[in-house]
């Protein structure tokens, strides 16, 4: 039984080489990733007992998904072999002034068409201490809503703390309910809340006063984002807020803020030049928010694990994170330098 579990879809990615547009080449690099197994991930390198419960197909593509789960660690034993697709997503990298582009594939896959029942919830929880949920499988489908939801209850139930990443997709909302009818139903289950400025208006309704495309961002504004949220959900201990300043789709300003029930907390800030891949930066992010609550006592500590290593996955290709706690605490610590290490 895994100690820590994460709950969503993992995707096949298609990925255009380098830089290139769709197509310009006629092949595509293959992974696998997805926010709620990335999660999963990064909690097993840094030695946690993680766990990953998904739906995927008694095929070829869902056995290879499971296999690369398994190299990193994760625990794929609540894994429900169903249905007859993995989703799939396609990835073009942008550059400069060019955004990148993501189209998705996941109508109809395995955990688009799971429901409430598939899964033995208490067995799964028996000996869980944590569950990390997100806002992108209630998106997928009124099933996969329903089964979402009925996952925090069962987590709630059994005393389990339950963070959830609000991560508005707007392309994937099509089935007719809207992100703030469901989302706000769920986190009234949520301990701990994981957001950027967008899946707060988006995905709540709760609204902050930022220019993202400005590229400067008022730490003021954030703050009263966060008190918004706390009072509109007495039931969450916990609200962090990922900063990110876009100046270009090759250099972001990172930082993020956190709230709980006695102090607003602000991060280091690092600008980020050179972009290797930044698909996957708030899903490190909220692992990194995950181990640093579970393994430092002092919040403002935890807070800056999840920005030190969300500033690291920025240098990796793919949607995995496969930093240290060793590395991200190194950046923590101030060596930024890149130095060759001998």
């Amino acid at each position: 039984m895994s100690e820590y579990l994460s709950f969503g879809e993992v995707m096949l990615r298609l990925k255009s080489p380098a830089h290139e547009r769709f197509f310009q080449s006629p092949c595509f690099e293959a992974t696998f990733g997805g926010g709620e197994a990335n999660v999963a991930v990064s909690l097993a390198n840094y030695g946690l007992d993680a766990g990953f419960v998904t739906a995927l197909p008694s095929n070829d593509i869902g056995d290879a998904a499971i296999r690369e789960l398994r190299r990193f660690g994760v625990d794929t034993s609540h894994i429900l072999r169903k249905g007859s697709r993995v989703g799939i997503y396609f990835l073009e990298t942008g550059s400069s002034q060019r955004p990148s582009k993501v189209v998705y594939d996941r109508d109809y896959s395995s955990i688009f068409e799971a429901a409430p029942g598939d899964f033995e919830w208490d067995r799964i929880f028996d000996g869980a201490s944590w569950f990390h949920i997100t806002g992108i499988t209630p998106a997928l489908s009124q099933s996969a809503a329903d089964l979402s939801l009925e996952a925090c209850r069962a987590a709630k139930r059994h005393g389990v703390t339950v963070s959830c990443d609000f991560n508005y997709r707007g392309k994937l909302w099509n089935y007719g309910k809207s992100a703030r009818e469901v989302m706000r139903e769920l986190v009234k289950h949520v301990d701990i809340g994981i957001a950027n400025e967008e899946d707060c208006q988006k995905s709540l309704g709760i609204g902050a006063d930022v220019d993202v495309a400005g590229g400067q961002l008022d730490s003021a504004n954030y703050e009263a984002l966060t008190v918004k949220v706390l009072e509109t959900f007495p039931e969450m201990s916990v609200i962090a807020v990922t900063l990110r300043e876009s100046h270009s789709a090759d250099r972001n300003g990172w930082s993020a803020c956190m709230r709980d029930r006695n102090e607003f907390r602000l991060s280091r800030h690092y600008e980020i030049c050179d972009i290797v891949d930044r698909v996957g930066g708030g899903d490190s992010f909220a692992s990194g928010l995950i181990y640093g609550l579970t393994a430092y006592k002092d919040r403002q500590q935890s807070l800056e694990f999840a920005v030190a290593a969300s500033c690291l996955k920025h240098t990796i290709h793919g949607d995995f994170n496969r930093v240290t706690v060793a590395e991200v605490e190194k950046l923590m610590g101030g060596d930024g330098s890149g130095r060759v290490q001998r």
